[in-house]
């Protein structure tokens, strides 16, 4: 072991293109620590092939992601699909401004380069949950249906000022907080077919103004939103399928659709993320 390996750690640095772009002197720093505190690979790919080639060849070095929320949900997702995500512990440094890293934020990564390549170098693995859904994507914090056109001067479905606001103390309530917007959604009395582990949770004929999905103790946390009622309906299940005329939702803060159906399955610790020690 080397001066420069006080760790004996081998990693694969992979860092997203996007990252390069908006903030160098993050991925710079980033690059520094982690070259100072182990055997690191930097790999500088141009795009998403070449992203997945550099994963493929990994070998046995612990593959860290430099990039922001996209970057993460991308890896999460390619080695997902590989089946490969169980067995490949992950590491993050996040690059961007914070509407970009807010999954980074949910989960307790820390969003300073020099601290979060340290958190990478002398962290602990932890085991967390997903949501995948038939098309190979993925979904680490939460999700919610419908989800209106974005409005200029603020994010889509109403919330105002930051989800990561004082409310958000935990990872879990966090989020929660991803998968829920403040106040009333931008579409509302939209017609969907909930449907948990077969169970109806609500029918074509009865509008609702929001679906939310989270994870929690290994299964999917349903809550539906029906028009006009006070209390949202829950049940907790595996597996659980939204469908309707042309839906949007928003999953992991980012606006994705239109579908007419969609069907998410909780997997509970399905992966293993570098944090740093409480």
């Amino acid at each position: 072991m080397s001066a420069a390996d006080p760790t004996g750690q081998q990693l694969l640095v992979v860092v997203d293109p996007v990252a390069r772009r908006v903030d160098g002197e993050s991925v710079r720093i980033a690059r520094d620590v982690l070259s100072a505190g182990s055997v690191a690979k930097i790999c500088l790919p141009d795009g998403p092939a070449e992203i997945a080639r550099a994963v493929a060849r990994r070998g046995r070095r612990r593959l860290v992601v430099v990039g922001d929320d996209r970057a993460l949900l991308r890896a999460v997702a390619l080695l997902h699909r590989q089946r490969e995500l169980a067995d490949a512990p992950l590491a993050w440094v996040p690059v961007g401004p914070l509407p970009a890293v807010s999954v980074a934020r949910a989960l307790g990564v820390p969003l300073g380069a020099v601290a979060a390549a340290r958190a990478v170098l002398d962290g602990v693995e932890r085991r967390l949950g997903l949501l995948a859904d038939e098309s190979g994507g993925v979904v680490l914090g939460g999700l919610w249906a419908p989800v209106g056109a974005h409005r200029p001067g603020g994010p889509a479905g109403g919330r105002t000022g930051p989800w990561w606001s004082p409310a958000a103390r935990t990872a879990r309530t966090a989020l929660a907080l991803l998968a829920r917007p403040a106040g009333r959604p931008a579409t509302a009395g939209q017609r969907l077919r909930v449907e948990a582990d077969g169970v109806v949770l609500a029918d074509a004929d009865q509008p609702l103004d929001r679906v939310a999905v989270t994870m929690a103790g290994g299964l999917a946390d349903v809550a539906v939103h029906p028009s006009g009622a006070e209390i949202p309906l829950r049940r907790r299940a595996r597996a659980v399928t939204v469908s309707g005329p042309g839906f949007r939702y928003r999953a992991d803060n980012r606006i994705r659709g239109p579908v007419e159906a969609r069907t998410w399955t909780a997997e509970g610790e399905a992966w293993r993320l570098v944090l740093p020690r409480v």
